[in-house]
């Protein structure tokens, strides 16, 4: 099945080979430390396979990271097929994980409970990790590499001479445990099969996720005989045997149960060269994971040559934005940024179509749908990484949206907000895939089955159904597509005693959703429906206390009688992950409406610059208390962009600017928390442009400042090229703007910016232009309910 758009073709692989390297200039190990939870390891854009380290800090029933690395944890204990990356909980995937090891099998790997038998460690100066292009070698002598195809992979395991070469295959150590596990030795055929089957994403938080909901298949081929062989299921360790079965559980609290497990290991000659295995994977069965395997990788390819591939396909794909300038540490960071926005979701349905859904049965993607994607983080991604993903490609988009609504129609119509692989785990708020298919909507992504998604949309958000009325899985897990549906029809908010996370949290959110089924109502000529919803968006209006504090009014909880609860601005109270100050600001598609309500635009400008500045007027953009900004993480991720709505577009200039230079950098540490599968690199993207989609659901663009000189965005629909005269790290205030040859003086652009292209020249410095954008008239729009 031939793949187009962001999935090269094996010529324009070649080509990219030729034309030049804009993979060399990703760092994969950006964002590994201090909270970014990404991973080093291989995998094609948008890959199913991502093969990578899976490290350890001791506990065998906890991996070092969500990602499976960890900078800081040099120790290593496999290499697994499959993982998240900038997840948060404890993990997820990680399945199948290999581990060479230069010692005999005399005990079980699963009983290994300080992994001190069975890992190795490992330097980092013995480290390569680059896109496509992940090499270590670990401390026992052993020498990895490892590259990747779609949905397949391939490694080299290089033994030291004189010692045992042994490789275990840990089927049951997905990294937050498995329910079961198989798998089996072929020696006549040098192969190894099984699956493993998992799931558990957050299970610790709620018994609700507890549970498994995908099984992962795999066939791997050795190039060299086996020359022993082994097994071991919990504790018992059987040499000779050429099959184990057993998962690990999930204990009582949500983690792997200990010595619990399965998996088989294999002998080879001492001194016998390197061993190298080629994989393929699937979430449907083994005959098409094989099938996917010759398909991708055939007999006789090289580790090199697949290696190369890959990293072709991936420079064509980061070719699509084009950057000049900037520092070389600038550079990187952008296109690592724009590299972690193009993981996940990731390609779902196997080469020959076919794919497992939600219903646990096999399903093939039809019409014109190229691919089903899984893994979307919805509560996060709706708000610039799927705009992204799509204004790149909307062949991709359109893919994506119809894999939500063939994700629904298998679940009973229910729109789970947070995916992995073939289950929903309903982690985080709100119902985000109304405002996510509005994006790819909006972006061009439109060729998907809309009429009928906006039809399960609308019954999901006017019938409530028995898990909008539950409590299983609150508070992280909440099962509902709409917790508390019944609040919002008689209410108009979600109370602070309800069946959602939170209750003002939820209302925010909630309005979001209907202001985006607004903006689909309309594109599929609902009239009725589109002033129905946007009437039900300015519900957010009914948690707008004027007399919170003395200081101004906030966004808080309000009681079931309609009484306000005791409140502080510092409150997480109603909220998710975020106090009452990082929320007031999260009404995106009615800013005007917001400043209103505190008392016009100087007010809420004032309120804006103590939100990032703390008492000593210093820049407070995140771990500055819950009365500032957070802006490692999503609630606050929009704030920067408020000021061009009140006629002050130099102060999103300036603090778009700061985050940029100084929250991330070219290091391990260098996002500034949870990446949660591109959203945040997403960001900086977006920013680094100087532009933003900050209206869900919706195409306008929010302008900033190009950090670069030059930048062109190819797309089919039309270039976007970005010029910016004296662009610089310290010059980040728009003097002047022409949108193709125009003068330009509105800090937006028009939706058909978005979706046809154009060329946009800014000249900038190093000091504000107080007057440039300052016309409130046209400042970027806002949609406030309709007047009755």
């Amino acid at each position: 099945m031939a793949l187009a758009g962001l999935f090269t073709s094996v010529a324009g692989q070649a080509m990219a080979q030729e034309t030049g390297r804009t993979a060399d200039l990703v760092n994969p190990l950006i964002g590994s430390r201090h909270g970014g939870n990404t991973f080093p390891g291989v995998s094609m854009p948008l890959g199913m396979l991502q093969w990578s380290p899976e490290n350890t800090r001791g506990k065998h029933a906890h991996t070092a990271s969500p990602s499976g690395y960890q900078y800081d944890a040099t120790r290593i204990r496999g290499f697994s097929l499959t993982h998240l990356s900038g997840a948060g909980c404890a993990g997820a995937s990680g399945d199948m994980p290999f581990m060479p090891i230069t010692v005999p099998v005399v005990s079980s790997p699963s009983a290994d409970l300080t992994d001190s038998v069975y890992a190795s460690d490992f330097a980092h100066a013995d480290e390569v990790a680059k896109v496509g292009d992940y090499r270590v070698r670990l401390s026992n002598g052993v020498s990895v590499a490892l590259a990747a195809a779609m949905r397949s992979g391939m490694a080299s395991f290089a033994f030291p001479a004189g010692k045992p070469a042994n490789l275990l295959i840990r089927a049951s150590d997905s990294e937050v445990g498995s329910s079961d596990a198989s798998v089996k030795i072929d020696t006549a055929r040098r192969t190894v099969s099984g699956s493993v089957t998992s799931g558990n994403f957050c299970g610790y938080l709620a018994q609700a996720d507890q549970r498994s909901y995908y099984t992962l298949y795999f066939v791997a081929k050795f190039d060299q005989p086996f020359t022993g062989k082994g097994a071991w299921h919990d504790g018992a360790v059987e040499p000779g045997k050429n099959k184990a079965r057993g998962g690990t559980g999930y204990g009582d609290k949500g983690y792997p149960e200990a010595r619990k497990g399965s998996g088989v290991w294999l002998g080879f000659a001492p001194n016998g060269g390197d061993v190298q295995v080629r994989v393929g994977i699937s979430y449907v069965s083994v005959a098409n994971a094989q099938a996917n395997l010759d398909a991708e990788i055939p007999k006789g390819t090289t580790l090199a040559q697949l290696r190369e591939r890959t990293r072709g396909a991936w420079s064509e794909t980061l070719d699509k934005i084009a950057i000049e300038g900037g520092t070389d540490d600038q550079r990187t960071t952008f296109y690592t940024a724009l590299y972690h926005s193009l993981i996940h979701p990731n390609v779902f349905s196997d080469s020959n179509g076919e794919y497992r859904g939600f219903d646990q049965q096999v399903h093939r993607i039809s019409g014109t749908q190229r691919a089903q994607y899984a893994n979307f983080s919805g509560w996060d991604v709706y708000r610039s990484q799927l705009q992204l993903l799509t204004w790149l490609d909307p062949a991709v988009g359109s893919d994506m949206a119809q894999s939500l609504y063939n994700q629904a129609t298998q679940n009973g119509g229910e729109w789970d907000r947070w995916t992995h692989n073939s289950g929903g785990t309903h982690v985080m708020s709100g119902d985000p895939a109304v405002p996510a298919l509005a994006a790819i909507d909006a972006f061009g992504g439109r060729n998907f089955d809309l009429k009928n998604a906006y039809a399960s949309l609308v019954k999901a958000a006017i019938e409530p159904t028995a898990h909008d009325l539950s409590d299983d899985g609150c508070n992280v897990e909440c099962v509902g597509q709409r917790p508390s549906l019944d609040q919002w029809l008689h209410l108009h908010y979600i109370a602070t005693t309800s069946h959602a996370w939170a209750g003002a949290a939820e209302t925010l959110e909630d309005a979001t959703a209907d202001f985006a089924l607004a903006q689909l109502a309309a594109r599929v000529g609902d009239s009725e429906g589109e002033r129905r919803f946007l009437t039900r968006a300015g519900y957010w209006r009914n948690l707008f206390n004027p007399k919170a504090t003395p200081q101004g009014g906030y966004i808080q909880n309000r009681n079931v009688n309609g009484s306000w609860p005791a409140f502080a601005p510092e409150t997480e109270d109603g909220f998710v992950e975020g106090s009452a100050s990082v929320y007031l600001w999260m009404v995106p598609f009615d800013v005007h409406g917001l400043f209103d309500q505190l008392g016009g635009n100087a007010k809420a400008v004032e309120r804006l610059d103590r939100f990032f500045h703390d008492d000593k007027g210093q820049w407070a953009l995140t771990r500055s208390g819950p009365l500032h900004a957070e802006l490692d993480n999503e609630p606050s991720i929009g704030t920067p962009w408020l000021y061009a709505f009140a006629g002050q577009p130099a102060k999103t200039q300036e603090a778009v600017r700061i985050v940029l230079n100084t929250l991330w950098q070219n290091t391990p540490e260098g996002i500034p928390g949870n990446d949660d599968l591109g959203e945040m690199s997403s960001w900086y993207v977006w920013s680094a442009l100087g532009l933003y989609p900050a209206i869900p659901g919706r195409a306008e663009l929010v302008i900033g400042s190009p950090l670069f000189p030059r930048a062109v965005i190819h797309r089919a629909g039309g270039d976007v090229t970005i010029e910016a005269s004296g662009a610089a790290t310290d010059a980040p205030f728009v003097h002047a703007l022409t949108l193709n040859g125009q003068p330009h003086d509105s800090p937006w652009l028009p939706a058909s910016f978005a979706t046809n292209g154009g060329h946009l020249n800014f000249t900038l410095h190093a000091t504000p232009d107080l007057l440039w954008g300052s016309d409130i008239a046209k400042a970027p729009p806002s949609f406030s309910p309709p007047k009755t």
